[in-house]
């Protein structure tokens, strides 16, 4: 038995070979789930390159987390190809650049609301659009990083994720009853197109490495992905409103 066996799986943001959604997949996918990708816009044809890439080519479908028609689409066109989820992977952030890089105060709010809805809110949007699909025993497992300290260049998409963190407790609440897990992996950083993205990202990055009890490599995303997949699994049955840290230990050293 491996630990996905029989299960189905919905991965959102999977653009790279080197993203932590791609990791997920395949690993995901190594340990007996059936997968399916989401995309959108001009984003779509990479990511179904990119799936081709994966052990066992995966279905991608639309999904633009801020269309309303789209997510009460997405259960309809998951349908399509797995009766039913046993996991949603939340991996979607975006900031516009204007409220990062050190311009938090210079930050306007309709591009803070962006950063807003795509970060945080559509970790809610994306559980509730693929309700119908999940029973109990389902797992929503989303990507953090540590929003608890404010670091630098982060700005905007760290106020995000603290709000994605918040967010994470209250579906867990308001899922628990029908036996739906949501949790959030909190990652050290990674070099991911995201990461890339953000104006003085090597000011987080630092001496991570040095500094984390176990050491990090800010190249790797698979232990990342592995402890995603493991919260997919079902070795977490009384687990949620968790946030697992995986970053070498960092979070718990003193500056």
């Amino acid at each position: 038995m491996t630990l996905l066996d029989g299960r189905s799986v919905l991965v959102t943001g999977v653009l790279t070979e080197g993203s932590i959604a791609f990791h997920t997949a395949r690993i995901a996918q190594e340990q007996g789930a059936q997968v399916v990708l989401t995309s959108f816009g001009r984003q779509m044809r990479l990511t179904e390159a990119i799936a081709r890439r994966l052990p066992v080519p995966a279905p991608v479908v639309q999904l633009d987390v801020t269309s309303d028609d789209d997510l009460a689409a997405l259960a309809e066109r998951v349908g399509e190809h797995a009766e039913r989820l046993d996991g949603v992977v939340h991996s979607i952030g975006f900031a516009p650049q204007s409220v990062l890089g050190g311009r938090f105060l210079e930050g306007t709010w309709p591009d803070v609301a962006t950063a807003l809805e795509v970060s945080a809110y559509s970790l809610k949007s994306l559980a509730v659009a693929a309700r119908p699909l999940m029973s109990r025993g389902a797992s929503v497992v989303g990507l953090t990083f540590d929003a608890s300290v404010a670091w630098p260049v982060y700005d905007w998409m760290g106020v995000a994720k603290a709000a994605l963190e918040s967010t994470s407790r209250y579906l867990a609440r308001d899922l628990g009853p029908d036996g739906i897990r949501v949790n959030l992996v909190a990652a050290g950083p990674i070099r991911t197109t995201a990461a890339k993205s953000i104006p003085g990202f090597e000011q987080i990055e630092g001496d991570w490495d040095r500094r984390a009890p176990l050491g990090w490599d800010v190249a790797d995303a698979e232990p990342t992905a592995r402890a995603v997949v493991a919260l997919l699994s079902d070795w977490f049955p009384a687990t949620t409103a968790e946030i697992i840290h995986v970053d070498g230990g960092l979070h718990a050293m003193g500056s």
